[in-house]
């Protein structure tokens, strides 16, 4: 999943995270708003962040659309997310990177549901902290094409699932990495870079029903932030608290 935990460093001002709580509580605000059920769309859902948003969200009578590259993970989500709730929830084992397993996904879930209120946009990958000239081409360019073109994909195709009903939240997730930068870390602040620039400039895009904001989650005990952090990252909270903390309302 997301590697919000590349924010790096434990060092961060109180004022930032008191900034990044308020933000996390708008958003869950927005997203929980609504009287009645909704169809969420969340790609990278089988771990970390994705899993614990579908996971949370199914036990209170949402309907989950999501997608991953890991199979095994997804088939166990699957089961989960039926013993949480009677919902036909959606699962595809599909990569975002892939525009036209984008197309399908998305086709699929018109003709199932007609459409769709609250996208999700969670996949993302890390490379390793490596200088730039280090990094393996291969590497840099699956970090931006999940992180960023990933992220494109989804949203050209899903924002027409949401434009009749002219009502829809797109929830971009991004990282303090997304606004300043770091050595050893250029391909992922590059992609967050990115994702800031993409929502701010499709916000311009749509209709006035239609919501889309960037979320930089904070440091999150992921695959990921022990990736990059080691037995660091145990010092963070779990997906499922910062769910508990920064979503529920």
């Amino acid at each position: 999943m997301c590697c919000d935990s590349l924010m790096g460093t434990t060092n961060s001002s109180n004022g930032h995270q008191e900034l990044l709580e308020e933000r996390n509580e708008e958003v869950g605000e927005m997203i929980m708003e609504a009287e009645t059920t909704k169809v969420i769309v969340i790609s990278g859902v089988s771990r970390g962040l994705g899993r614990a948003l579908a996971l949370e969200l199914a036990k209170l009578g949402h309907t989950i659309i999501g997608c991953s590259r890991d199979k095994i993970k997804l088939d166990s989500l699957q089961l989960q997310l039926s013993n949480a709730s009677p919902r036909n929830h959606l699962l595809f084992n599909f990569d975002v990177k892939s525009n036209e397993s984008i197309r399908e996904m998305a086709q699929t879930v018109k003709e199932k549901f007609g459409s769709v209120d609250i996208i999700v946009n969670n996949a993302a990958v890390v490379a390793e902290n490596l200088k730039l000239w280090e990094i393996p081409n291969e590497i840099f360019d699956d970090v931006i094409d999940t992180n960023m073109k990933g992220v494109a994909n989804m949203l050209r195709h899903f924002i027409p699932l949401m434009l009749p009903k002219n009502k829809g939240i797109i929830v971009n997730v991004s990282s303090l990495y997304g606004r300043i930068a770091a050595a050893r870390a250029s391909a992922y602040c590059s992609s967050k870079w990115g994702i800031e620039g993409l929502s701010k400039s499709v916000a311009k895009e749509l209709p006035n029903g239609l919501t889309i904001v960037t979320l930089d989650p904070g440091i999150i005990n992921t695959d990921a932030s022990v990736t990059i952090l080691g037995h660091f990252a145990s010092q963070y909270q779990s997906p499922q608290l910062w769910y508990t903390t920064a979503y529920k309302c």
